[in-house]
């Protein structure tokens, strides 16, 4: 008996606390002047067709809203905010109805950190983490390398986008470089050949794809879907057949001239 009313009293303070939380969490005020910071910020965003900018702004607003965004021995202004934000909602501006389900937190770490999360460590080599076990439904950018991500241009670079397709690529249960949960099954098998001659390309140093790209099927794809949002018309130009599957998994072309970047 004394254990019925234990767990039962157990599963109210926990009811409890999630309400807390969810109160706290929209209590949090959306950051000033999101659309301004989009403009200023993000090239992608300023290419968009000025009739799809409003629906931008709002699933920013929207992921804002779902998602606790703290730093960790560092401080953070609303353009990080509304960076990591921004960074959610490129890969899966295709799909109007997607909620990162599997995400409640992105924790913001000042640099670099090891797999132990340590930030002082030598061996610190990590700029992004989609956390697992305990760290489970939750995401570790640098803020370094998030605002890097943004401000160079020609890179092909984007830590935040590369950690948030590795979301993407979770959703269907597995993170194994095929997105499931986008990609119509008929693709598949193309996806994975298409893969695969890629790596081999990039381990004869016969491509200008990231190297990290070689290392998996998952590494593959997250490398590959920051290429294609950070220089389309370069993807589209070298390998027309990785943009066009790119195109297929996130139905959307990036616009092939983004403002302030050199094509």
């Amino acid at each position: 008996m004394f254990g019925l009313v234990f767990f039962g009293a157990l599963i109210l303070a926990l009811i409890w606390w999630k309400q807390a939380d969810r109160k706290k969490q929209e209590a949090t005020p959306l950051p000033a002047n999101i659309s301004g910071i989009l403009e200023q910020e993000v090239a992608y965003f300023r290419s968009l067709p000025e009739n799809d900018k409003p629906r931008f702004i709002t699933e920013v607003e929207d992921f804002l809203r779902e998602t606790r965004i703290t730093p960790v021995g560092t401080e953070i202004d609303d353009s990080d905010r509304v960076l990591v934000a921004a960074s959610a909602v490129i890969p899966i501006f295709g799909f109007p109805e997607w909620h990162y389900s599997n995400l409640t937190d992105v924790l913001i770490y000042n640099d670099s950190f090891d797999q132990e999360f340590d930030t002082k460590s030598r061996d610190r080599n990590i700029l992004g983490m989609v956390g697992s076990g305990v760290m489970n439904h939750k995401m570790i950018l640098s803020k370094q390398a998030l605002r890097e991500g943004f401000s160079n241009k020609t890179d092909k670079h984007n830590t935040a986008i590369h950690e948030f397709v590795h979301l993407l690529d979770k959703a269907d249960g597995a993170v194994d470089g095929i997105p499931e949960a986008l990609l119509s099954k008929q693709y598949c098998l193309p996806w994975l050949k298409l893969i695969h001659r890629k790596i081999e390309e990039i381990k004869e140093k016969e491509s200008d794809i990231n190297p990290y790209g070689a290392t998996s099927q998952t590494e593959f794809f997250a490398v590959a879907a920051e290429y294609f949002f950070e220089r389309p018309a370069l993807l589209k130009s070298k390998h027309p057949k990785l943009y066009e599957m790119m195109e297929k998994i996130f139905k959307q072309a990036p616009p092939t001239r983004i403002s302030g970047s050199k094509q």
